[in-house]
């Protein structure tokens, strides 16, 4: 059975005119819910974690700094997020529910998170819209736990993972492949193990040619086993932060292509959402719909 991390305080108010979608994570489940692609029973909720498994990869004068919300303006600002002591707990739930979907990825082939695919949060510093880096974390509690040795994320997200690729520079148990536009935030960029920068408006026939041109090559170059996948749905045209020009389709075909490959190679593989920011909800909360209805159909 497929098994998806979500909670209720994934959908925390912000204030008005903010620019972030919470209310997506709310309304993917929803439709998920009520076109029976889903049922209860595949949602899981997620507990607050281990702090051990946070501190396994940023420090902890960080993590004290956002529980006692003593960050200055300015590292507060990068967040870009009303930090409050409820949302620092989103953060610490959002973690705990991908490295309980990694675990579920173990059993059943994938798993996925409502939320989640953090990967701006460096070791000691959060920006972005994010504070902690799920999916390293993840990464980390499955090493830490001999559950694997060798593992890929796979950031397609329309921005680079530059948090994510900071906190494994030196670490060649995890290899980092991002595929970003090369002229979106963040604007300084960290080096991962590769970066495949886009330029403005590639299109579904380009990015799909050089990412079914790239994953296999890693895959059977790096052998891991385990993969983590962050399904960003911020490459469509409609995007108001992204710069790349896909469709739907092209983005629902990426989705096909990394979890058909997962899939046929019996690589447990682990789904966070990532970015999306279309103008209408309507184009977000399809685009990432389409993400999960594909997990359903190839491995269930």
């Amino acid at each position: 059975m497929l098994k998806i991390a979500f909670h209720p305080i994934y959908v925390l108010p912000l204030p008005k005119g903010h620019r972030f979608p919470m209310e997506k994570y709310e309304l993917v489940p929803q439709q998920l819910l009520h076109e029976g692609t889903c049922s209860q029973d595949n949602f899981f909720e997620p507990d607050y974690p281990d702090e051990a498994d946070v501190l396994a990869v940023h420090d902890q004068s960080y993590v004290e700094a956002l529980k006692d919300q003593t960050l200055s303006y300015r590292e507060a600002r990068k967040i870009g997020l009303p930090l409050s002591e409820r949302l620092v707990e989103r953060e610490f739930i959002i973690t705990s529910g991908t490295i309980k979907a990694a675990e579920y990825a173990l059993k059943n082939g994938v798993a996925m998170n409502i939320a989640g695919g953090t990967h701006h949060a460096y070791t000691n510093q959060g920006e972005g819209f994010c504070m902690f880096n799920d999916q390293a974390v993840a990464a980390r509690w499955l090493q830490r736990n001999n559950l694997a040795k060798k593992i890929l994320i796979v950031d397609l997200d329309v921005h680079q993972g530059n948090g994510t690729a900071e906190i494994f520079q030196n670490d060649p148990s995890v290899f980092t492949f991002s595929m970003h536009g090369k002229n979106n935030y963040p604007f300084k960029k960290e080096k991962s193990d590769l970066d495949i920068e886009l330029e403005n408006g590639t299109g579904d026939e380009e990015y799909l040619k050089i990412l079914k041109k790239t994953l296999p090559r890693l895959i059977e170059e790096q052998r891991p086993d385990f993969i983590f996948y962050l399904s960003g749905v911020d490459i469509l045209a409609t995007d108001k932060l992204g710069k790349l020009g896909c469709t739907e389709a092209g983005c629902k075909e990426r989705d096909r292509y990394v979890l058909q490959t997962c899939h046929d190679l019996k690589i447990p593989v682990e789904v966070s959402m990532g970015g999306g920011y279309s103008a209408h909800i309507r184009n977000i909360v399809d685009a990432h719909a389409n993400t999960f209805r594909l997990a359903q159909e190839i491995y269930f």
